[in-house]
């Protein structure tokens, strides 16, 4: 199947996704990150979708999902992952793996503690799940989870802005000048849309849950032992290599490469991610 671009209405909000893929092969579920969505993903499913059946939706205020106002959807990486186990359901994916990266992990762990039986292998790039893994670009946050004032919060709004969107893509990276302006302009004009900006700090804010299942997440690793890839790019300001490399503490079956690049690794290093997936898949997974 060639991609399509498709909408599906999950408690009265329209959840945009990207399908792609003979559906009798292996599916990956693709949980993108902040401040992006499915787009980030948009190369990676076109190196995939002969060997893979490929999922990646929006989540609400993200993309091209519907952006629900905040007094009708709240805002919580636990209402993002229920709507998006949802999803799953209505799409009847019963067995896939999940490729997650940044907001993807706190998502996707959800997803895979809630039911384990469906996840066949996980593929982390940035995705965290140890406090190892968050460096001190953090602070600001921590500050405001902290001290909520609205002083604290709205020193957060320098993460919403254009150059911290274009420095996400760009910092870390080999060669800036071979990172296309689409990827953080698209990023950039959703950001922008009324509503948006307040969304996301609600979310800054209720990442602070996040930390307090990470135990939960680390002891599904420990008992389930799903097949684990790690592409983590390693100069990334938010998420350290240690993040990447505290996998191997609590996952017997698990590959780590920590790649020379930055925090959307894909835009960088497409190529090497796609042989690793296809390797550790392909090892891993009956067709």
């Amino acid at each position: 199947m060639l991609l399509q671009y498709k909408t599906v209405n999950i408690n009265n909000i329209n959840i945009f996704y990207r399908e792609a893929g003979n559906t009798s092969n292996p599916t990956i579920l693709l949980l993108h990150g902040f401040p992006s969505s499915s787009h980030m993903y948009r190369n990676l499913i076109n190196k995939l979708m002969d060997e893979y059946h490929i999922i990646a939706p929006d989540y609400p205020g993200f993309g091209n999902s519907d952006q629900p106002e905040m007094d009708k959807f709240e805002y919580t990486f636990d209402s993002l992952a229920l709507l998006i186990n949802e999803f799953v359901e209505k799409l009847k994916l019963e067995k896939f793996s999940i490729y997650v990266q940044d907001y993807g992990a706190p998502v996707g762990f959800r997803l895979v503690t809630k039911h384990p039986e469906r996840i066949q292998a996980i593929i982390t790039q940035n995705g965290n799940a140890y406090e190892e893994g968050l460096l001190s670009a953090w602070d600001p946050i921590r500050t405001y989870w902290e001290d909520p004032t609205e002083e604290n919060k709205n020193n957060l709004k320098a993460l919403l802005s254009a150059d911290t969107t274009k420095y996400l893509y760009t910092h870390g990276t080999r060669n800036p000048d071979r990172i296309s302006p689409d990827a953080w302009n698209i990023d950039q004009f959703f950001l922008n849309r009324p509503g948006s900006k307040e969304i996301q700090l609600a979310l800054f804010y209720d990442y602070r849950n996040n930390l307090k299942q990470y135990p939960n997440w680390q002891e599904f690793f420990r008992k389930y032992q799903p097949p684990t890839l790690v592409a983590w790019g390693k100069n990334d300001d938010f998420f350290g290599p240690e993040g990447a490399l505290a996998y191997q503490k609590d996952l017997k079956d698990c590959e780590v490469h920590l790649l020379n690049t930055g925090h959307f690794a894909l835009e960088e290093d497409l190529d090497i991610i796609t042989n690793l997936i296809k390797n550790f898949l392909g090892e891993r997974l009956i067709s």
